[in-house]
This record gives C-alpha cells, sequence and structure tokens, in this order.
C-alpha cells in the first residue's frame, strides 16, 4: 500500500466552499480511480487555509501513471484547483508500522 499526501493551500475565506468542492471531487472522480482504498482530508486548526489529502492506493503506479495520466485527473483538477492558492506539494509513502 502507499499513501500520498498532498499538502494544500488554498486563499482565505475559501474554506466553505473548498470544503464542498474537495469531498465532491474525492466522491465523484477520485472514488473511480483503480487502486484507491481509501482518503481522509483535514483542515488545519492554526492555518484554515491549509488541508492535508491522504490518500491511499494499492501501487505507486496506480497513482502515478493510472491517475496522474488518465482521464480522472483533469476532471479531478477542474474541480478542485481553481482553489489552490499554490501547486499543493504531493509525496508518498509506504508503510513500516500501525497500532492494532
Amino acid at each position: 500500500m502507499i499513501l500520498e499526501v498532498a499538502d494544500i493551500r488554498i486563499p482565505p475565506g475559501k474554506q466553505a466552499e473548498f470544503d464542498e468542492a474537495i469531498q465532491r471531487g474525492l466522491r465523484t472522480v477520485l472514488s473511480q480511480a483503480k487502486g484507491v482504498t481509501g482518503w481522509q482530508v483535514s483542515k488545519g486548526v492554526e492555518s484554515p487555509e491549509r488541508y492535508i489529502l491522504q490518500v491511499f492506493w494499492e501501487t505507486l503506479e496506480d497513482h502515478t501513471v493510472g491517475f496522474r495520466q488518465g482521464p480522472l485527473f483533469p476532471q479531478w483538477r477542474a474541480i478542485v484547483g481553481p482553489y489552490f492558492a499554490q501547486p499543493p506539494v504531493v509525496e508518498h509513502f509506504e508503510l513500516v508500522g500501525k497500532s492494532a
């Protein structure tokens, strides 16, 4: 399993709009992507314009090739991209351990 972590920054005052947009994008677009096993999105308490999106993929290629180079990615960006104050910082992680 691969964990994608996207650090997203949006302009001040757009939180309610972005909350709706990202939920819609996850529900209608990302849920269709091959290899997605789940996701979580969190909003900053001290920095309410900062969001952390975590997406769980079966393989790295499911994200980097299948999704990013496929037809769903432009749909995703059309929904959430207009809210980005800057390009998101995206990194991938492998699980080392977890609690029961």
